[in-house]
């Protein structure tokens, strides 16, 4: 997990938490080396305030840190909650599984992969990709990281032995809608007054929530099964998201609506 910090997260830790120190490259160093001091600095109060108090934080520290300490303090905040809520056709549903996200969230690799994915949204685009379909001829596909039916068009072209990061990223891209903005799949499936169904909605492959979380489920799946992903050691992690979709996007849905509701469309180029 300590991996991903960057050294400008390291030296922000330090002047945060350790402001009395007279050699913060050395004590940059030491938290480097030390994953279980880097871990209790996550869950100390004076960082979580310095990051959702600072303008701009994101000029100060990388997304990743920000996102891998809120995960950790939705860890801590949802054991002290008894059920979640789940928002189903504009319908509110209480659930008493607040214990079975805290579960999932006191998986550190789990953890540190849901910030991976949150920090890879920050910045979002689209691009024209070249799949070779003969010998001499190419077909270009154009892809957007939120538009999961582009993702799917252009992992169908590929080979099976290169599909990996594909279909991890389908499935995290369904993951981060689900999670972060549920409000947008509907929008685009109903119109919001009426709730009739939107003309260019139907038949498409994905338009509701439950579609966007079967795929997620499936590909995460896929991924795991992939073996990149057991060469990269990450088949166990990509495996429980599969099977604890529904958490992991209920644990994203906490961390937005509690720490985020005013800054979810400042922070990611939605």
């Amino acid at each position: 997990m300590i991996g991903q910090l960057q050294r400008r997260d390291l030296l922000f830790l330090v002047s945060t938490l350790m402001p009395w120190t007279d050699d913060p490259e050395r004590a940059a160093d030491r938290i480097r080396a030390d994953e279980a001091l880097f871990e209790s600095m996550l869950d100390d109060e004076g960082l979580f305030r310095r990051l959702m108090g600072g303008e701009d934080i994101l000029l100060q520290v990388s997304p990743w840190l920000l996102f891998a300490t809120l995960l950790q303090r939705a860890r801590r905040d949802l054991v002290r909650e008894s059920y979640t809520v789940e928002q189903r056709d504009r319908q509110k549903v209480t659930l008493f599984d607040a214990d079975q996200v805290v579960d999932l969230l006191e998986r550190r690799a789990v953890r540190a992969y849901l910030a991976d994915v949150l920090a890879s949204f920050t910045r979002v685009g689209s691009e024209m990709v070249p799949v070779r379909v003969e010998e001499g001829t190419w077909r270009w596909y154009r892809t957007h990281d939120l538009d999961v039916y582009s993702l799917m068009r252009y992992c169908q072209a590929l080979d099976e032995g290169v599909r990996y990061d594909p279909y991890k990223r389908i499935a995290d891209a369904c993951l981060f809608m689900a999670g972060m903005f549920p409000e947008y799949i509907d929008a685009q499936h109903r119109y919001p007054l009426s709730r009739q169904v939107r003309p260019r909605a139907r038949g498409r492959v994905l338009t509701r929530l439950e579609d966007y979380e079967a795929h997620g489920q499936a590909f995460y799946r896929l991924a795991a099964e992939h073996e990149t992903a057991q060469a990269e050691g990450i088949d166990q992690v990509l495996a429980t998201l599969s099977a604890g979709f529904i958490l992991a996007e209920k644990a994203l849905s906490f961390l937005a609506n509690r720490y985020l509701q005013f800054a979810r469309h400042t922070l990611f180029d939605s």
